[in-house]
């Protein structure tokens, strides 16, 4: 049996700070949280930092190499909001026995018109035809498809292209109602991308789940926010894509940040160090950030990462500054955690991750200083495990217990 202790540490468990200073894990599971390091068990000190839960992404689009990236950040889960199953799903099966890759869940197939977004951006791609729904009773096969290849939750498109200067045709409202309402018969989630609040509104009437990012078009409106509480709707804000689309600089601030630089290949600090200079509005994202979060609407983590050519965006790191931005859009940096911990974890049905507690999975983040009062601190990294196995952060696999 491999067991070790971290001691000398603060503990946060995914929701505050425990009255406790040592976290003992055992064969890849979380056996104790509390002050006593049992007889025989090995003493890793953490030097009286902070151990937090792994963090999880909420929104990416990844690969090997993104979630391999991501772990070296303490992203010790990525939420795949789109994917080709073909490619994605001989990684899932890599990520149940090789540690050191964050593990990943997927939504498969997006559904998207056969003419829209995403697929002006993927038209050198070499893609399979997608599959798709451009009518309500093409619905529950499209759902039935996704779930058959291991789909996680249900991801709709409603994307008419404004966000990109162009104009696109549109998955049609009742194809979104009739595919919401065919995941959840079949007891899975149906979440909505939507960049304008047209989408969001078009999102909340069919009943959907979540967001998969928060529109920036306008502050959201107060009827739409009364409506998604209503529905225990929840928003992914994918911030750190909304600064790269308004060219705010927060990407090539990252990349010049020597904690980020050096777990970054020159590929990933390339495209790290660009913008996507679309003409997004991130001060409007920013007060609606504030407002959901007043009104009891919760908000998650995530940051739309995605392959090279997504610019001013990286796996794991972003989400660090994904962070910085939920606290500048009223958060408090222990909210801000949550939403990149248990309250993800909790959202997407996932009871054995993003918090520290007895039985839950030894996927654990080891910083210097304290990111419950001074979030930036979440890039000291001292050390990640995933299910006990120990990454360094220069990316150096060790022993399960090392």
């Amino acid at each position: 049996m491999s067991r070790f202790a971290v001691t000398n540490t603060r503990v946060f468990t995914g929701t505050h700070i425990a009255d406790a200073s040592v976290v003992v894990v055992e064969d890849g599971t979380i056996a104790a949280v509390g002050h006593e390091v049992p007889e025989g068990v090995e003493e890793l000190d953490g030097g009286g930092g902070t151990l937090l839960p792994g963090l999880i992404d909420a929104h990416t689009h990844t690969d090997e190499d993104g979630l391999r990236t991501a772990l070296r950040f303490g992203v010790t889960t990525e939420l795949d909001m789109m994917s080709v199953p073909d490619v994605m799903n001989p990684v899932r099966k890599k990520v149940q026995t090789e540690f050191d890759l964050a593990d990943v869940r997927t939504a498969s197939w997006g559904l998207a018109h056969p003419d829209g977004h995403p697929h002006q951006l993927r038209r050198d791609l070499d893609d399979p035809v997608w599959p798709t729904a451009t009518v309500p009773s093409q619905a529950p096969a499209f759902v039935e498809g996704r779930l058959s290849e291991g789909a996680d939750y249900i991801k709709i498109m409603v994307e008419d292209g404004t966000a990109f200067g162009t104009s696109l045709p549109v998955v049609p409202p009742e194809v979104v109602a009739a595919a919401v309402e065919a995941a959840h018969e079949r007891g899975a989630m149906a979440l909505v991308h939507a960049l304008s609040a047209t989408a969001t509104r078009v999102a909340v009437e069919a009943g959907a789940d979540g967001l998969t990012h928060l529109h920036y078009d306008e502050v959201i409106s107060d009827d739409l926010i009364l409506r998604m509480r209503e529905q225990g709707m929840f928003v992914i804000t994918t911030l750190a894509v909304t600064a790269s689309g308004a060219s705010d600089g927060a990407g090539p601030r990252l990349a010049a940040d020597l904690r980020v630089a050096s777990r970054l290949n020159a590929a990933w600090r390339d495209n790290l160090g660009r913008e996507f200079a679309w003409n997004a509005h991130l001060p409007n994202a920013l007060r609606s950030v504030g407002l959901l979060h007043a009104a009891g609407v919760e908000v998650l983590a995530g940051t739309d990462a995605a392959h090279l050519g997504a610019p001013g965006l990286a796996h794991g790191a972003s989400l660090h500054d994904e962070l910085r931005l939920l606290e500048a859009g009223g958060l408090s940096p222990v909210e801000a955690l949550t939403a990149a911990t248990r309250r993800t974890a909790d959202r997407f049905g996932l009871t054995d991750r993003g918090r520290i507690e007895p039985g839950a999975s030894a996927d654990l983040v080891l910083v210097d200083g304290d990111p419950t009062s001074q979030l930036s601190a979440t890039l000291n990294t001292r050390a990640v495990w995933r299910r006990g196995h120990r990454l360094t952060p220069a990316g150096v696999t060790g022993e399960q217990d090392a």
